[in-house]
């Protein structure tokens, strides 16, 4: 389950109109999401607040063995008015959905066109209807920056001290210029060398391509990394043959963009060198990941290779349904020739949790209406009857609360890998608790086949 700060931490890059979908780092965000999902353990109460629209706060309590808790902080200084808080009202598709849409090159940073890019979390976005492709107009908006005064000059504090480790973890995060973004993470422990370790991370984003350096502490680490984009919405954003004049309508290139696959492609790398125990490292990815207007089947496929370390490592997720998604991972190393599998599925439910196991289905609620008996009208009386009874009308309120009624009650999210090992887990909401539990199961060990067991509870207002 996603906490609640990191939450609010997308909240404000979506305000700021940046996107993480143009950095290396989240090559495979998709498949790692859908099959190396953390099991809670234990038990863990989080009660979150979004006090103002520039602070948040957050408290922890579990008990895993022994009792510990946190205490988290966070300050924006753009106003964070655009999401919803309370816990009764968050969408669960966009708090726990895993399967990641890519957005539009044009709602990044370098072209921040008012649009949140991540829309507090990446939801899903149906893509049956599909859409026409841009024209010259559209291109003109994504080109011409605007609402850069939400993302020039913002910022982000946050900080979460653990106890009773009194381990302390901080974070800065500065907007220089709509492109350029710095980052600033430490981390305070006594069980750490020196204390503690600092990372700084400087990232620019220009649309088509993203750069990102780095340097810690820790080693004396040094890196760069960076993620180059063509095909698809990056050869549009450059007023390329898909781009059509305002207000035409180009037939040829919506039939063709409904019958073949339409994505964008990746290309990236990182290099790395550790100036103390002089030891580097470095790998090569690659990304195809279907746009938002493919009117087929959404998926996403990647490709990692380390050569040093001789690790090949290619994943493929795909959103079946809107209830249903999947993904599989496969890893080999040409040294030792080991290699690994997993794979993860993630299906919604429209059912309580009882219901989806016992296979029952829900009953859709009907409203009853009484007939409302007024006073005879004037006309009645002449002709010596009585009124026909009129339906009272259903409130506006109700109506919009029954247009915005929740789609889905649940997920069910399930991974296996060679080694037999099964990850279940089961998250919904019950009232105003968001809740998440979940269990490890060990089919080597059928005499004590469950590893562990684990039940999250989160409230915010």
């Amino acid at each position: 389950m996603r906490e609640f700060m990191h939450y609010i931490t997308n909240a404000f890059y979506g305000a700021t109109s940046w996107s993480d979908d143009n950095t290396y780092k989240e090559l495979n965000a998709t498949a790692r999401e859908l099959i190396d999902f953390p099991l809670p353990q234990g038990l863990r109460i989080a009660l979150s607040s979004l006090s103002t629209p520039h602070f948040a706060t957050s408290y922890q309590l579990g008990s895993v063995g022994v009792v510990d808790g946190s205490i988290s902080y966070l300050y924006s200084s753009v106003p964070l008015t655009n999401i919803t808080s309370p816990s009764d009202r968050i969408p669960l598709s966009t708090l726990l959905r895993s399967y990641r849409q890519l957005h539009g090159l044009g709602q990044g940073a370098a072209h921040a066109n008012g649009t949140a890019v991540l829309g507090l979390l990446p939801s899903y976005t149906s893509v049956k209807g599909g859409t026409s492709k841009p024209t010259v107009a559209d291109a003109e908006k994504i080109t011409t920056p605007a609402h850069h005064s939400n993302g020039d000059k913002s910022s982000l504090l946050y900080g979460q001290l653990y106890l009773p480790q009194s381990l302390l973890e901080g974070l800065v995060v500065k907007r220089l210029t709509p492109a350029l973004q710095v980052q600033l993470s430490a981390v305070s422990a006594q069980s750490l060398r020196n204390g503690g370790t600092l990372l700084g991370l400087v990232q620019y984003d220009q649309g088509n391509y993203g750069i990102e350096g780095l340097a810690s502490t820790d080693g004396g680490l040094l890196g760069v990394r960076g993620l180059y984009n063509f095909g698809g919405d990056a050869s549009a954003s450059a007023l390329g043959p898909g781009l059509t004049s305002a207000g035409e309508n180009n037939s040829s290139s919506r039939s063709g963009e409904k019958e073949r696959i339409y994505g964008r492609f990746s290309a990236g790398a990182e290099l790395y060198y550790g100036t103390l125990n002089k030891s580097g490292g470095m790998s090569f990815g690659a990304r195809f990941a279907t746009l938002p207007s493919h009117r087929g089947t959404p998926l996403t496929a990647t490709l990692t290779i380390n050569p040093l370390m001789g690790n090949i490592n290619a994943t493929y997720a795909v959103l079946a349904k809107d209830y249903c998604s999947l993904a599989t991972r496969m890893e080999f190393n040409v040294y030792s020739y080991e290699s690994d599998w997993a794979v993860g599925m993630e299906l919604w439910s429209k059912r309580r949790p009882a219901g989806f196991l016992l296979g029952a289905v829900a009953e859709p609620e009907t409203t009853l209406v009484k007939p409302k008996i007024k006073e005879r009208s004037f006309q009645a009386k002449l002709e010596w009857r009585r009124d026909d009874p009129e339906l009272e009308p259903k409130p506006a309120a109700e109506a919009e609360v029954g247009q915005k009624k929740e789609k889905y009650l649940g997920v069910l999210k399930a991974r296996l890998d060679q080694n037999l090992r099964i990850g279940l887990l089961w998250e919904g909401r019950v009232k105003s608790l968001i809740f998440s539990l979940g269990s490890g199961i060990d089919l080597h060990r059928l005499d004590e086949p469950f590893r562990n067991l684990g039940l999250e509870v989160q409230y915010s207002s």
